[in-house]
Parts: C-alpha cells; sequence; structure tokens
C-alpha cells in the first residue's frame, strides 16, 4: 500500500493525498491551490479521475475540495464521503467558485477577442458542479463508514462546521488525516478529536511554527483594533473566510457592540456568506459551549442587531457611499470577491482600517498588505496604499504549535508523522519538534510516494469516540459544588435557570445511554 501527495506538501494548499491499496485507488482531499502556483489548478490530474473508486472529504474549504468538479469533469464517478454541513456548504462554495471563474473568463476572453487571441473557458461549468454534488454521501460522527471493504471513521476536527479528522483501516494499516485540526478551546467548534493509535498521522502544520494568543488576549486586540477604527472615523474593512470565520466575526461583533454602544452599519456583504450563515443556524447542535451557552439564553449567536447582509452588486457599490461602516467580505486573502472593489475605494484614504483575521498565503494581495506594500494595482489602476493594516491571528480555526503538539502526545502506538498543510520553513520546523520528542517524522515533497508498512502492534477498529476523561463532567461537578453552598429560593429566576440546566443534563444523559 502507498500514499502520493498530490497537494498540501511543503505548502499550504491543494490538499490532495492519493491512496493505493487492497486492488483500490482512493482520495483524500482534492483541494484547489490558492495564491502562488494557481496556474495548476489547470492541468490535468496525475492520475486517471476514472478510476478512482471513492474519495473521502475531510471538509468543504476550497483548498480541501474546491477540484472536486474539475475531477468529475475529467471522469471521476465513485462516490464522495463527507459530513451533512460539509456537503452542504460544498454546495454553496463551489457555485460561487464557478461564478467566480466564469466572470474571470468572460473579462478575459474580451481582453482576448480586442488582442486577437484566442478564448479560454472556465476550469468546470455548473453542470460539473451539479454532478458532483450528486456524488456525495452523508456520513454521520462516530460511525464506521465501508466504502469498498475499507473501513474509516470520521471524527469531529473542530475546524469549521462539519470539518473531519478521518480514521481509515487498509490492509492491516491504520492512516489517521488529521484535516484541518481546530484549537483545544474554540469557541465555535469545541476541541478536537483524541486518537491514540496508527500506523502514519498525516498531521497538518499551518500554524506549527507559532503560537496563537489566548482567547482574553485576542478578544482585547480585536476590541482595540475596533476601538481605534471608530476613533478613525472612515471604513473598517475586514477580508474574511465567509465560512466559520465571518460567523465567528458576526458573534465577537455582537459582544462588542453591546460592550462599546457603537453605532457604525455593519455589512456583510457576500450572498455566499449569508447562505453559509444559514447553514451554521441549522447545526448549532455542533457548536461549542459558549456558542450553546447563547442559544440556551434565547440568543442567535449569528444575528447582530444593526448588520446587513448584503446580497445585490448595487446594494454592495451602494457602501461606497456610506463614509463610516464596518465591512466585511470575502475572500480572506484578498484573492477576488467584492472587498477588492471595498478595497479600491478605501485603501488610499489614512482614515481607512484594514484588519485582518485569517491566514495569509504567500503570492496572495492579503500577504502583500500584511508584508508593507505601499502600492498595489487593482482592475488595472494603481492604488497607494494609505490606510492602516491591523493583523489579529487569535480567530484562528487552526490548531497552533501547542495544540499540534498537545494532539500529537495523545498518541501512544508510536506512528510515524507525516506533515504536510504547511509552508516548507513551518513544516520542516514542526517536524524537527517533534523529532526531539522521539517520534518517527517524514515531510514529503509534492509528488512524493511513501510506501506504508504495517506496525507490530495490532491496531483495532473502533466505533465509539476514544474514552478521554471528561473535563466538561468535571466543571458540572465543581459548578454544583459551588452552588450546594448558597441559598437559592424556589421560583426566584436562579432557580428556574437551575431546573432548565437540569432538563439539559437529563437530556445528555439519555443521549449517552443511548449512545452506548
Amino acid at each position: 500500500m502507498r500514499i502520493t501527495f498530490l497537494g498540501a506538501a511543503r505548502e499550504v494548499t491543494g490538499s490532495c493525498y492519493l491512496i493505493e491499496g487492497r486492488n483500490k485507488r482512493f482520495l483524500v482531499d482534492c483541494g484547489m491551490v490558492q495564491g502562488s502556483g494557481e496556474e495548476r489548478n489547470a492541468a490535468s490530474f496525475s492520475f486517471d479521475p476514472g478510476s478512482i473508486d471513492f474519495l473521502l472529504l475531510t471538509h468543504a474549504h476550497l483548498d480541501h475540495s474546491g477540484r472536486i468538479p474539475f475531477l468529475y469533469k475529467d471522469g471521476f464517478r465513485g462516490k464522495i464521503f463527507a459530513t451533512a454541513p460539509t456537503i452542504e456548504l460544498c454546495e454553496v462554495l463551489w457555485l460561487d467558485m464557478y461564478k467566480i471563474m466564469l466572470e474571470e473568463t468572460n473579462r478575459t476572453n474580451r481582453k482576448n477577442l480586442r488582442a486577437g487571441r484566442p478564448s479560454i473557458e472556465p476550469l468546470y461549468t455548473e453542470e460539473d458542479v451539479m454532478g458532483a454534488l450528486n456524488l456525495f454521501e452523508p456520513v454521520g460522527y462516530d460511525e464506521i463508514v465501508p466504502a469498498d471493504n475499507i473501513e474509516s471513521v470520521f471524527r469531529n476536527a473542530a475546524h469549521i462546521i462539519g470539518a473531519a479528522t478521518i480514521e481509515i483501516w487498509i490492509d492491516g494499516v491504520k492512516l489517521v488525516f488529521s484535516g484541518d485540526l481546530g484549537p483545544f478551546y474554540n469557541v465555535m467548534e469545541g476541541s478536537p478529536p483524541i486518537i491514540d493509535d496508527a500506523d502514519y498521522v498525516i498531521l497538518e502544520s499551518t500554524y506549527g511554527n507559532r503560537r496563537h494568543k489566548t482567547l482574553e488576549e485576542t478578544r482585547e486586540e480585536f476590541e482595540n483594533a475596533i476601538r481605534e477604527a471608530l476613533r478613525s472615523g472612515g471604513k473598517v474593512l475586514i477580508p474574511s473566510f465567509v465560512v466559520d470565520r465571518a460567523q465567528r466575526l458576526i458573534y465577537e461583533l455582537s459582544l462588542l457592540k453591546n460592550k462599546l454602544k457603537f453605532d457604525f452599519p455593519i455589512f456583510f456583504d457576500s450572498p455566499m456568506g449569508s447562505k453559509a450563515t444559514e447553514i451554521y443556524q441549522k447545526y448549532m447542535g455542533l457548536m461549542a459551549g459558549e456558542i450553546q451557552k447563547q442559544i440556551f439564553q434565547g440568543h442567535d449567536p449569528f444575528v447582530l442587531p444593526g448588520m446587513s447582509y448584503v446580497s445585490s452588486p448595487d446594494e454592495s457599490r451602494a457602501i461606497n457611499q456610506i463614509e463610516k461602516a464596518i465591512v466585511i467580505a470575502g475572500s480572506g486573502m484578498c484573492t477576488g470577491g467584492r472587498i477588492i472593489h471595498h478595497l479600491k475605494h478605501g485603501l488610499w484614504k489614512p482614515n481607512t482600517d484594514l484588519i485582518f483575521v485569517g491566514y495569509q498565503a504567500q503570492g496572495t494581495l492579503g500577504r502583500l498588505l500584511v508584508d508593507g506594500i505601499k502600492k498595489v494595482k487593482l482592475f488595472g489602476e494603481e492604488i497607494s496604499v494609505k490606510a492602516k493594516i491591523n493583523t489579529i491571528n487569535g480567530f484562528s480555526a487552526h490548531a497552533d504549535q501547542e495544540d499540534l503538539l498537545k494532539w500529537s502526545d495523545y498518541f501512544k502506538s508510536k506512528p510515524t508523522f507525516i506533515i504536510t498543510h504547511g509552508e516548507e520553513e513551518i513544516a520542516e520546523t514542526f517536524a524537527r519538534i517533534l523529532k526531539k520528542r522521539g517520534r518517527a517524522v517524514i515531510v514529503p515533497q509534492l509528488g512524493d510516494t511513501i510506501e506504508l508498512v504495517k506496525k507490530e502492534q495490532k491496531i483495532c477498529i473502533s466505533v465509539a469516540p476514544p474514552a478521554v476523561e471528561s473535563t466538561v463532567l468535571q466543571a458540572i461537578n465543581s459548578k454544583i459544588e459551588s452552588l450546594q453552598k448558597k441559598k437559592i429560593f424556589t421560583g426566584t429566576d436562579s432557580d428556574h435557570l437551575l431546573q432548565s440546566a437540569l432538563l439539559l443534563i437529563e437530556e445528555a444523559e439519555r443521549k449517552i445511554s443511548s449512545d452506548q
């Protein structure tokens, strides 16, 4: 059995892994390249797509899923296994990506026509998108997925809604694909899964060289940035990934608005983002404790008073006429989307505040702006960069170095760690740290193939999530001990809240009993 690394090797983009064994060929992820090297997206696959038996998809982000319609176009007809939220998000993201590609293609063809050059076609068609969507097979967390006699289990990766870490058993070898892991303390999606056995662990390293600020530090930093921006008296532009990051920002802004009492209008300028938010609202039951608390108190964490969801181009253009506003728009790395139009109208103004809240890949406009470029070209026009630029990394949906090491420490079976999804220097840095901790480590090059050999220890398929001590139960017991020392009168608001809490605990008890 072997694995070939077709993307995300010494880079943070284009995740795609080909596994061959038991006379089967399947993929884990099939993502687009973003930033430097985007021309690779149009290149033919190094394998026959028609020969791929099935695909396991960790999550919906385009750097993991974006080439699947192209895969379909070239002949893939196998099943795609993914969680229900991932499937719904893919539909939104893929159709939006197709729309952007079509607009870019039409714009290029107008130029080609005037220059006497041949026309080009988009990477794939809307029919390819719909065809690929029809191949999806929804899976639940912690259920064995039999695919051509190869078993896999999807665990909640705590990255974005529906994201999965995937355990795979094939030819007596156990693989674990981390996918994109969330941090251990996560406001939105809980904590990543605890897995303690594997032969090989394919581990992301996006932030393998740094540690995020604490939640308190991040919120303080964001508050200070917003305070300063409000004093500037101009636009606050926030380029954002419209899946997960934007929803987190909406929630954080709702907390700040209550605290700072500002009356700036807020615009979420993304039709796709509006649809993504609806999916988040649909699956709020998968959210972490802080969000659940908001729901319990009767609040929708993704509804912000004074915020408008912007759909039409005319509504988007109208924002340019407003002097003071907070604008959230994609794309998160400023590689396209409506944020580019807002940058064109705002970058040259000293009273504009540009706040980056996510990773900026090499070669993207976002990375150039973060690195301090003084002039940029937008829509053929040179724009001077006078806006104040802030970067806040603590909102990341990715685990940092400390979290990645903590997660790796749970593996007791001495697996080989294969480091992917990190820029070359970062991946190498993280690999050196793992080696110092006594781990076997490989950092593959793009296109490398590794033969996978079964280790000596016996590894069993586990259906249920690995048993770990529940920190939630510990917290509940601690709160109960504290409350027992206080006087609580029947019929008071606090008593009613406790009765509601009791009902929730009883429901959790019933669910745990039925799962067992």
